[in-house]
This record gives structure tokens, C-alpha cells and sequence, in this order.
């Protein structure tokens, strides 16, 4: 039996499977990725993007952070791709209880899917600093220099995890819940490098932790199936 077909069978026989995803998953909408060969981290900047997207530089150098958030990390024309719409199928079947992701571009909901955690935020919300209130992403775009409150005059900050803050401890434990639960993990598009993230694989107790990727990862080892390919087209491919 072929890879395909035994994650086909695996979840023909689930009514539990979550994903857990990284960046692979939205590259395949044209989102660029931080750490692949063509990504942010090859690119030339008076700064590294991780000292950029750091708590720190945020704190520090505020217009300079929203001019490379801006011209970087917005890509509001994406669409979900195939990965992301099976995925919502899959839940409006009664298969898939959750989907865990490292993203932070709203695609999967984009697509349909209700049950996300979203470890590191997302770059649809951004609440002001002072008195809270909510902003979406298109009055960020709109803006010039570091966004302002229009009700009380305060920084307006991303709702997104920079380097050096915390994730949600909210969001981690229902992600642990859910995992620790799933008869079937899928990871896919991610390079499991990233913690406390890749740290959630810990949590799986079952005996189909699948792995999809179009590269290695240190984890290949724990995988029960592995799959080296594309997200889309691995997953689009499969019949609900």
C-alpha cells in the first residue's frame, strides 16, 4: 500500500484527527516563508527579520518595525489553497476536531475551518496598547508611521507573538488538549524547529503521527507515515 493510500484509509476509519501546520502550508498561497531558501531570512534589511519582529526592536524602533510588518508580513490578497480547503472539509465532515497552526494570516478560517488555535496570533486583529480597542488589518495598511488609536490616541500593536513574548497559555492548553486526544495527528508544512511549538508533538499519544513535508525534519523519526511533498497537493488529493 502506497503512502497516499494509507493516510486515505487512516482517515476514512477517523472521526478525531487534528493538524498541527507552519509556514509550508501558506507558502502555497505565496506567503513567504522565514527560514526556506527564497524566504525573509535571505533577504537584505539594516536588520535581521528576527531582530525586527522581536519584542525588543518593537519597543525600541516602533515606525521602523511597522514599515518592514507592513511591506512583509501583510499579504491580504492570499487565498487559501487546497491544503487549507480540505481541511475545512474534513471538519464539516465530522473528521477533523482542530486545526493547530504557527501561522498568523487568517487562511484557514478563510477557508472555513472554525476550530483554530492560533499559536502565534493573527495579523487580522490588532488592539491599542492603551485602552484595547480593536483595529483590523486594513486600518494598519491605511495608516502612516506606527498606527494610532482614533478613541483615546495609544500605540496600536498587532495581535501577533513577537520574539521574546510568551505564546497564549490559553491557546497552548487547548492545542495540548486537542492533541493529546487525536486518534490521528497530521503535521504538515512545518520544520518542527520552532519551540515551544514543536514541543505540542510531545503531547500525541496515538500510533498515526503522520509527517508531511517537502523536506526533512528532526522528527521524521517519530513519524508513522511519512510523506515528502507538497501540503496542497498531498492533502487535496485526499477523498472525505
Amino acid at each position: 500500500m502506497s503512502e497516499l493510500e494509507t493516510l486515505q484509509k487512516w482517515i476514512d476509519e477517523s472521526s478525531n484527527i487534528v493538524f498541527f501546520g507552519g509556514a509550508g502550508v501558506s507558502t502555497e498561497s505565496g506567503i513567504p516563508d522565514f527560514r526556506s531558501v527564497d524566504g525573509l531570512y535571505n533577504q537584505k534589511y539594516d536588520y535581521p527579520p528576527e531582530t525586527i519582529l522581536s519584542h525588543t526592536f518593537y519597543r525600541r524602533n516602533t515606525e521602523e518595525f511597522y514599515r518592514f510588518y507592513r511591506d512583509k508580513m501583510l499579504c491580504t490578497t492570499a487565498k487559501p489553497n487546497k491544503a487549507h480547503l480540505k481541511l475545512a472539509e474534513l471538519e464539516k465532515a465530522g473528521k477533523l476536531k482542530a486545526v493547530v497552526t504557527q501561522n498568523i494570516d487568517g487562511l484557514h478560517q478563510a477557508a472555513g475551518s472554525k476550530e483554530v488555535m492560533e499559536l502565534h496570533g493573527s495579523v487580522l486583529r490588532n488592539y491599542c496598547e492603551n485602552c484595547g480597542a480593536f483595529y483590523d488589518v486594513n486600518y494598519i495598511i491605511e495608516s502612516e508611521g506606527v498606527p494610532k488609536c482614533e478613541k483615546c490616541g495609544g500605540s496600536i500593536k498587532p495581535d501577533v507573538v513577537l520574539y521574546e513574548e510568551g505564546l497564549d497559555m490559553g491557546t497552548m492548553d487547548k492545542s495540548i488538549r486537542y492533541i493529546s486526544k487525536a486518534d490521528i495527528l497530521i503535521i504538515g508544512g512545518t520544520s518542527l524547529a520552532v519551540y515551544p511549538a514543536a514541543g505540542l508533538i510531545d503531547y500525541y499519544r496515538g500510533n498515526k503521527l503522520v509527517l508531511i513535508n517537502k523536506s526533512a525534519t528532526p522528527m521524521d523519526h517519530r513519524a508513522d507515515l511519512l510523506i515528502q511533498g507538497s501540503i496542497g497537493e498531498i492533502l487535496g488529493s485526499i477523498r472525505v
